[in-house]
């Protein structure tokens, strides 16, 4: 076990890949019009890099992940941010939209794989009893990427051209790389993984379940955030200059879900899910109502945020319970999930305004969402009841207890034997005591 000191400064290198990958995945949604111009395509064409980005993600994850599995973790994770960096380099010099799209593609591959190796890390870093508590503060960067990184590449973006946006991104990858090697210890490799082993994963129906949940499930949280802005004005009535406090907001509720998501992983990872899951549903039902309303519509967006966060990490925790073998494979796939959530949720929200449902509709298609994912989550368990009828709890997840500190065992104490003294309790031949 590394000590404390460097087990905090290896904690901080993975936020700060956490930033890097956040502020690239957020940056190019508010550079559209700028990005469009430099590359000489309307908006919608350049939102297609976007999408480029997410089709990396999906594709990325479970194939690093593999390939990698025999790495050490180390090792795995500064290849994983090296070669996040070069993509976003080649972002930053893309000469044309189709050289672009490839760049963002390219991009895109590490991103899973990175957050999933870097929550395995976590955990082989913390406490007994604190994994939870691990992955919720290595999966602080995306907030701190909504608080800070976005919103200044963007204000770079903006003043100094869209490309210096990229280039910023690939400088925090590079102070990444530099603070991975220097801080995260060095772990053996355990050469009981294999590609076979993992993937294995893929035919775990508790895992595919899991995955589904996120799919499906979170994507109803994504069905009302990609509409956000046109909520804000249209609905609630504010000027555009109102929708970065909203986001702002966001942001920092995500913050503070990430930190009550640890924890509450280390209480109960299936309970914090289903919590996650039952609540973003009610929250979104509760938007839909409230959104006329400035300052109910921005109090139920924060509380969105959190319960968002509560269900992402625990549904991160809970594919590394049910993965066996196969762990890299497994919290890799979990972000692979979510970008199909971010691809579904925008595109049924799409599809209901389009139809003349109004803004508050893809909320309404969140509430389902949920809803279905809550279907899926009732399945796993039903499958783990079937599958282990004399054992209804879940495992904790974490390392497991260190070998040189083996579990005491407690002896009940022997009454010490009480020697006969002279006298008329004693025999008339026993000795003097």
């Amino acid at each position: 076990m590394p000590q404390p000191r460097h087990a905090t400064l290896a904690t901080v290198a993975l936020i700060l890949g956490g930033i890097a990958i956040g502020t690239t995945e957020f940056v190019t949604m508010g550079l559209l019009p700028e990005i469009a111009a430099g590359v000489s395509v309307d908006i919608p064409a350049a939102g297609h890099t976007i999408s480029a980005y997410a089709a990396g993600v999906v594709i990325g994850a479970p194939l690093l992940a593999v390939l990698g599995a025999t790495w050490p973790r180390k090792a795995l994770l500064i290849g994983l941010m090296a070669a996040f960096t070069v993509g976003n380099v080649l972002s930053a010099l893309a000469p044309t939209y189709e050289t672009l799209a490839a760049a963002r593609f390219v991009a895109g591959l590490p991103h899973g794989a990175f957050f999933g190796v870097a929550a395995l890390v976590a955990v082989d870093l913390a406490e007994r009893g604190q994994a939870g508590r691990a992955v919720g503060r290595v999966m602080l960067g995306i907030p701190i990427a909504n608080i800070l990184g976005v919103p200044g590449a963007t204000w770079l973006g903006q003043n100094l051209g869209w490309r210096s946006a990229y280039w910023l991104v690939a400088v925090i990858g590079i102070a990444t790389v530099s603070l991975v090697a220097y801080a995260v210890p060095h772990l053996a490799r355990d050469h009981t993984k294999t590609v076979r082993n993992e993937l294995s994963a893929l035919t775990s129906l508790q895992v595919w379940l899991t995955l589904g949940v996120g799919a499906v499930g979170f994507g109803g949280m994504f069905a009302m955030y990609s509409y956000i802005a046109p909520t804000i004005t249209d609905v609630t009535g504010l000027s555009s200059s109102a929708v970065p406090v909203f986001l702002l907001v966001f942001g920092v509720s995500g913050f503070v879900g990430n930190l009550v998501a640890g924890r509450m992983g280390d209480w109960s990872v299936i309970r914090s899910v289903v919590i996650g899951m039952g609540g973003l549903g009610i929250g979104l039902a509760l938007f839909a109502l409230v959104a006329p309303y400035a300052v109910p519509a921005v109090v139920v967006l924060a509380l969105i945020s959190v319960l968002a966060s509560v269900l992402v990490i625990n549904l991160q925790l809970r594919l590394m319970q049910v993965a066996g073998p196969a762990q890299t494979l497994a919290a890799a796939s979990n972000h692979a999930a979510l970008n199909l959530a971010n691809a579904l949720g925008a595109w049924v929200g799409g599809v209901v305004i389009g139809a003349g449902y109004g803004y508050t509709a893809p909320s309404w298609v969140g509430v389902g969402l949920a809803a279905l994912g809550l279907l899926i989550l009732a399945a796993s368990l039903l499958v783990h009841r079937r599958d282990h009828p004399d054992r209804v709890t879940f495992r904790p997840v974490g390392p497991p207890a260190s070998p040189s500190r083996p579990p005491v065992r407690r002896r009940r104490a022997r009454r010490p034997r009480r020697r006969p003294t002279r006298g008329a309790c004693a025999p008339p031949d026993a000795p003097a005591p």
